[in-house]
């Protein structure tokens, strides 16, 4: 019997729930998942079953846990090798998955997440150019400072499972990267956990799709993928 429950919106657009989702799969917590559509006003479904009224959202062993830093903090309690040993690399990890959690608005609004869609050329602004140059540059210094091809090594960790929706964003919106950026891309796309979310994505019903996800402003056209 399942030891709680992780409370989640659609795969196909929910960056917040696939960094929860991530981190409590690398954990291997036992828990059921309630996946619950997004909606184009507030979901009352997410409201009722969320103290914050969002998702993610961690029951587990009687223990209520809500925003994903705090989830993946969570899961490191139970599995403790999802930060890194050593001190300075656990540190940098974490400086990097904070930043991720706290910013980064101007990629957020000009470049939403859909796994489905081909938005190419899109989403350009100063804003959003200034998140993806930070961005690659956070990238480009972790894997040179520990080798890579993650962010703390040759481990997918925590770090990388608050990065992996802005490597969705990017593929879906293709902004101008580098070849180390890309690399990196490639590697979290290829891992496993990451493989299976865009499959269950994938497989959601098309009555769930949203028109402000599907046709965002700045989008220049695209077609579906999934």
């Amino acid at each position: 019997m399942p030891e709680g429950r992780l409370f989640i919106g659609s795969k196909r657009y929910s960056s917040w729930s696939m960094r929860g989702w991530l981190a409590v799969h690398l954990a291997g917590l036992d828990v059921a998942e309630v996946l619950i559509a997004l909606e184009a006003t507030p979901s009352a479904a997410i409201q009722a079953a969320s103290p914050t009224g969002l998702v993610p959202y961690l029951e587990h062993r009687g223990v209520q846990v809500w925003e994903t830093i705090a989830i993946a903090e969570y899961c490191a309690e139970q599995a403790p090798g999802l930060w890194p040993a050593e001190v300075a690399r656990r540190a940098h990890a974490r400086a990097i998955a904070a930043e991720m959690h706290a910013g980064f608005r101007g990629l957020r609004q000009a470049m939403p997440m859909n796994l489905g869609r081909d938005f190419a050329g899109g989403g350009r602004n100063p804003e959003s150019l200034a998140d993806i140059a930070r961005i690659e540059a956070i990238w480009r210094e972790a894997r040179a400072l520990w080798g890579g091809p993650f962010l703390s090594g040759a481990s997918f960790g925590l770090a990388d499972a608050m990065y992996a929706p802005v490597v969705a964003r990017f593929i879906t919106w293709a902004p101008e990267l580098s070849a180390g950026s890309r690399a990196y891309m490639a590697a979290v796309r290829a891992h496993p956990l990451v493989e299976r979310w865009y499959a269950e994505a994938a497989a959601e019903p098309a009555a769930w799709r949203l028109d402000k996800y599907e046709n965002p402003p700045g989008a220049l056209g695209g077609a579906i993928q999934g």
